[in-house]
């Protein structure tokens, strides 16, 4: 287990270091922030640090670092270098630089930050983008919660309308609307940081479970530095694409715009945002040793974590907090489980209700304004999540195109916030080789997963395995993230003066 204290320890030292070194290029001061000057008693209010960094971990974290550093896992222990490197110099940039330049510009929603540096055609991509991935998160944050309530009630021996995933679903979506809809400091302010300090101690009742049970041993980095999916999917890029909350997201670059208009001063960015992205990191890190630990590995593949996932991602967390914790652990746990992405879920589509109010300029003081775009917003997700309830639409589908997504978003994030460091004069390297490798992951899944342009030019086995065909794939991820940075470069070139600042709508 000494390649997870190593990682564990890394990522505690990048944020007090890497992190400070990010806060430090970007230079906050003390001019006065969104939440002073415009305070509008509904999206822009002053809350506290302490209260900031828990909101913005729980907007970020949800299922997303424990769904997908348990599907890491089934990697084996080579997800943590992804999770602990992804964090530092990927990830904790990324929030950073998406809460702080939004910050900068009247608390603007990500789409309109890349329209601002990249042009108005990134700009409407983004827009379009944003609002497909939040949608799109706030419907797996349904199901999943939906599920795992139906899990314990099954445990617990109820029976009837509590068994009906439908049911649970509906009131999960219910609650969505009204968060929706409110202020952000009436439910988002008040319960949030409760079910933050449930986040924590669940990660950490994990993490003990793992290391001090004598029955357990985490596997070292260093012996078994192999592939060990059970059906040979390649590390490059499918697990970095997996494992996305946790290491590097574009959604979170979505929830960044909530806490910037939030915040008192500039100072609070490395913790709130920078800091919450570690702290997601840890969490996600101590889910996939659990993974790589409690399960059976045959012939140096990890079967036994491939067969619990195979009986639902609900069921496999139940699996793994009955085996760290058991009895009153497991209460806990399954609550911040519950909990977590719910309060992703609903910020998910508080967000898209921002973008789409900053793209059609629809002022939010306005509660038919509110209104007006609450309830499209909702419908698509309520379609999408009673769908899959019913088995109409494949959850799994979802998320594999969440993740894609999420990841393209994060590239393209990452692009905007080296321009803007370029017209401040600042390192615009921090940002952009982040966003070069992001590029090359983002080309090389489109290429080769089956739900983008995989089933063009992979094969198939007599048995129906999937023949990656990565001899064309890598090359061209590589060459188009060369590209991109080229194209970055020369247009620096082009460019010396200040972008022109749009009047924002406020």
């Amino acid at each position: 287990m000494v390649s997870f204290f190593l990682c564990l320890a890394l990522l505690i030292i990048g944020y007090f270091t890497y992190g400070k070194l990010v806060e430090n290029t970007f230079g906050p001061d003390d001019r006065e922030t969104p939440a002073v000057v415009i305070n509008d008693g509904v999206d822009y209010v002053v809350l506290p640090q302490w209260k900031l960094f828990l909101i913005q971990l729980l907007n970020i974290a949800g299922l997303g670092p424990i769904f997908g550093a348990l599907q890491g896992a089934l990697w084996g222990p080579v997800v943590f270098l992804w999770i602990t490197f992804g964090t530092i110099f990927a990830g904790g940039v990324h929030d950073f630089f998406s809460g702080m330049t939004s910050e900068r510009n009247n608390g603007a929603s990500v789409s309109e930050i890349t329209g601002i540096y990249l042009g108005s055609t990134m700009k409407t991509v983004m827009r379009i983008f944003s609002v497909v991935l939040l949608v799109m998160v706030g419907t797996v944050f349904a199901v999943g919660p939906a599920g795992l309530i139906v899990k314990l009630c099954s445990e617990a021996g109820a029976s009837g309308i509590l068994l009906n995933a439908s049911f649970w679903l509906t009131v999960v979506l219910v609650y969505y609307f009204i968060a929706t809809f409110i202020s952000i400091d009436k439910i988002i302010g008040k319960i949030y940081p409760v079910f933050g300090i449930c986040l924590i101690i669940m990660a950490v009742g994990v993490g003990a479970g793992i290391v001090v049970n004598p029955a357990y041993q985490i596997p070292e980095l260093w012996d078994h530095f192999t592939n060990m999916h059970p059906k040979g999917t390649p590390i490059w890029a499918f697990m970095f694409i997996t494992v996305a909350c946790g290491a590097i997201s574009g959604f979170h670059a979505t929830q960044s715009p909530l806490m910037a208009r939030c915040m008192k001063s500039e100072h609070q960015g490395h913790f709130v945002f920078y800091g919450a992205m570690v702290c997601e990191g840890i969490i996600a890190l101590i889910w996939a040793a659990a993974g790589c630990t409690i399960y059976e590995i045959t012939d140096g593949q990890t079967t036994g974590l491939l067969a619990s996932l195979a009986a639902g991602q609900s069921a496999a967390i139940y699996d793994v907090c009955s085996k760290t914790m058991g009895g009153i652990g497991i209460g806990l746990a399954m609550v911040g489980v519950i909990a977590c992405p719910i309060t992703s879920g609903d910020t998910a589509f508080r967000s898209a209700r921002l973008v789409l109010a900053d793209w059609l300029k629809l002022d939010q003081k306005s509660m038919k304004n509110r209104l007006i775009l609450c309830i499209p917003v909702l419908g698509v997700g309520a379609f999408l999540g009673i769908g899959n309830a019913l088995g109409k639409i494949d959850y799994t589908i979802i998320w594999r195109y969440f993740s894609w997504t999420n990841q393209t978003l994060a590239m393209i994030v990452l692009w905007a916030a080296s321009m803007y460091l370029f017209y401040e004069k600042k390192n615009y390297w921090i940002t952009a080789v982040p966003a070069t490798f992001m590029s090359a992951v983002s080309a090389t899944y489109f290429l080769l997963g089956n739900e983008c342009l995989g089933k063009l030019i992979n094969t198939k086995t007599a048995e129906g395995a999937t023949v990656y065909n990565t001899a064309v794939a890598y090359p061209i991820g590589i060459l188009v993230a060369a590209l991109f940075l080229g194209i970055f470069l020369y247009t620096i070139k082009k460019r010396h003066t200040q972008p022109h600042y749009e009047t924002l709508h406020k």
